[in-house]
């Protein structure tokens, strides 16, 4: 599985960095056929100057590809509401196959 993160407009400090990496290995337990996952962290700054966090996640697995995008106040908090959202696509996908 091949890990990309991506930062634009900003440097990440390593404590993110880290957070995004031990959270990405989780998603082996719910798909064993990822082959790549890439996550992209923005900063947002549409709405009245204040700078939103914005993280999009993209898994890659044979034959199909999952998308989620959230955005909050941090970058914690956008990543563990992207990261669920990513984790009931999969579940959602695997229970069609299995059907």
């Amino acid at each position: 599985m091949n890990v990309i993160i991506q930062t634009v407009h900003f440097v990440a400090d390593e404590k993110l960095t880290q957070l995004v990496t031990q959270k990405t290995k989780k998603f082996n337990q719910f798909h064993d056929g990822i082959t790549k996952i890439e996550i992209f962290l923005k900063l947002d700054n549409v709405v009245h100057h204040i700078k939103d966090k914005v993280v999009e996640i993209c898994v890659h697995v044979p034959k199909h590809d999952f998308f989620v995008k959230d955005s909050a106040k941090t970058f914690e908090a956008a990543f563990d509401g992207a990261f669920d959202a990513m984790v009931a696509q999969i579940k959602k996908h695997k229970e069609k196959l299995a059907a």
